[in-house]
């Protein structure tokens, strides 16, 4: 009798074996989808990020150079830190492998050349001076508006004997100013009036009479201070400043033309 011979898989059994194979190459098909996915999806993700470390990594730089710059410690040409460089260079590589369309976002930023200039560096606008103050006048007229009226030694009947001064025809109210440097006192005279008295350093004295009223009463004034108002008080026949200069020492009325013009003053 005949060996058996080898036993043949039924329709059943082939059936079965064909959906098997079936399930397992729908297996491996979802399976390399899925990774597939997963790669699209990382890769982007992966180069957004090296762009927002590189684009962090920039804008830290131009600050902190920035605040070099302002202390003095860098120079004005200075670039961004090197290790920003690198990260951006590698952001635009990883998004050039995963062909991204955002890879221009994560260029950085160049800081402005010149900006600041190097230490050392004269600035391109200077400094303006600031204006001096006028100096002050060591000798003054006893008012601004120049002309004479009556002067010294002039006879008339407004005198007992002699003008003792110069006259200033100017209005009532015009501002009286010290001719130099010196203290002054006030006082009333039947024939003067309201007169201010200055004394200067080496004793002479400068007399304002006829006044109106006084601004300093007493105390130091510097040449060219206003110090009262012209008037017409006391033995008076309108406005006028009346001057006179009288030596140290109590003596006569001097002319005071001679004196003005030695002092350098002219109040003709």
């Amino acid at each position: 009798m005949a060996p058996d011979a080898a036993a043949r898989p039924t329709r059943a059994e082939l059936r079965m074996a064909a959906r098997e194979q079936s399930r397992a190459q729908r297996r491996d098909a979802a399976k390399a989808a899925t990774r597939t996915a997963l790669l699209r999806v990382a890769l982007p993700s992966v180069a957004a990020l090296g762009v927002a470390a590189a684009a962090a990594v920039t804008v830290q730089g131009e600050a902190d150079q920035q605040r070099a710059q302002a202390a003095g410690r860098l120079p004005a040409q200075a670039t961004a830190p090197d290790t920003a460089n690198t990260a951006v260079t590698a952001a635009r590589q990883a998004l050039a492998t995963g062909d991204v369309e955002q890879a221009s976002r994560g260029d950085a930023r160049q800081p402005l050349s010149g900006a600041q200039p190097a230490p050392g560096e004269p600035s391109a606008v200077p400094a303006a001076e600031a204006p001096k103050p006028p100096e002050r006048p060591k000798v003054s007229l006893p008012v601004a508006q120049r002309g004479l009226g009556e002067t010294f030694g002039a006879a008339g009947t407004h005198w007992a004997a002699r003008h003792t001064g110069i006259d200033f025809p100017v209005d009532g109210g015009t501002e009286v100013m010290a001719v130099t440097d010196g203290t002054i006192r006030t006082q009333w005279n039947p024939s003067y009036g309201y007169m201010t008295i200055l004394k200067m350093a080496d004793g002479t004295e400068a007399w304002y009479c006829h006044l109106r009223a006084y601004k300093i009463r007493k105390g130091p004034v510097k040449a060219g201070d206003v110090i009262a108002f012209v008037g017409s008080s006391g033995n008076s026949t309108g406005p006028h400043l009346h001057f006179e200069i009288r030596p140290a020492g109590g003596g006569a009325p001097v002319d005071p033309l001679p004196w003005l013009l030695a002092q350098g003053v002219d109040p003709r």
